[in-house]
């Protein structure tokens, strides 16, 4: 079983602005300083981006490439960005380790619809409200 990874959608304002990332770009990739240390173990895992305290989307993580000129890690990605039911997840710095069982991706059509904001949706799940 493949593990996954997490990142802040920093600098998103909204869900469209990560979809415009993925836009016209044949091989999506983000740079880290630092190889995750069981990086084979990722490859056909997936990055899960966060947006607003929530885990929104998910894209495949296909390898992992250094770059010669800065010394730093490529996350490869598949071109496609899938969404899942969001989940609510704090934020942190960098990439981390998913824990637990991942999001479940939406079906096809399926929509959200008014999704409780991350940090809400935390505080009553924690009251046993959701």
């Amino acid at each position: 079983m493949p593990l996954h990874l997490t990142k802040i959608a920093f600098g998103a304002q909204s869900y469209s602005d990560i979809e415009s990332w993925y836009a016209g770009r044949r091989r999506p990739y983000l740079t880290t300083k630092y190889r995750p240390t069981k990086w084979e173990e990722c490859i056909g895992g997936s990055l899960y981006w966060i947006h607003q305290h929530s885990i929104v989307a998910r894209s495949v993580i296909t390898g992992f490439t250094q770059e010669e000129d800065t010394r730093r890690w490529r996350i490869e990605l598949e071109p496609e960005l899938i969404r899942v039911h969001p989940r609510p997840k704090r934020a942190h710095q960098g990439w981390r380790y998913l824990k637990g069982d991942p999001p479940v991706d939406l079906a096809e059509g399926e929509d959200i619809g008014d999704a409780l904001p991350g940090k809400m949706a935390a505080k009553l799940e924690r009251l046993g409200l959701i």
